[in-house]
């Protein structure tokens, strides 16, 4: 089963976790590309049951800079769904990370430091085009 643009759904922003910090700089220079095309062409990645954001930590903090009511969104069953892996991210200061501890860290009110989990997909998310505008 391939990740289409079908799956694609427009989620309340209010409703995500986030699990790990961003790197600031990289807001900035994705919020001025997100302004320049006038939309989302990548849809975040999310759990199902909890909200938490797998894949789009910057795409989620660009949208709450815009003031967005809804984000792009493919919804998963993560702890479930095979087509995604997670590792860590050299000189993350973790030797390993397990599904489950993403989810506990986003229901915590902590953060993991910027680029610790890394996400792997066995299937690319899909290229879209949805207008900031309609997000709104």
């Amino acid at each position: 089963m391939q990740f289409e643009r079908e799956d694609v759904e427009l989620i309340d922003i209010n409703w995500l976790k986030a699990h790990e910090e961003v790197h600031p700089k990289k807001v900035i220079e994705l919020f001025e590309m997100t302004l320049r095309w006038g939309g989302y062409t990548k849809p975040l990645l999310i759990d199902r049951e909890t909200g938490t954001i797998l894949d789009g930590h910057h795409r989620y903090e660009v949208g709450k800079k815009l003031e967005l009511n809804y984000i792009p969104a493919i919804v998963i069953d993560y702890l479930n769904d095979d087509r995604v892996g997670v590792t860590t991210w050299p000189n993350s200061g973790l030797e390993k990370i397990e599904k489950i501890d993403v989810i506990n860290m986003a229901l915590s009110e902590k953060l993991f430091p910027p680029k610790t989990s890394k996400h792997s997909l066995s299937e690319y998310l899909p290229p879209i085009m949805i207008k900031i505008e309609d997000l709104r």
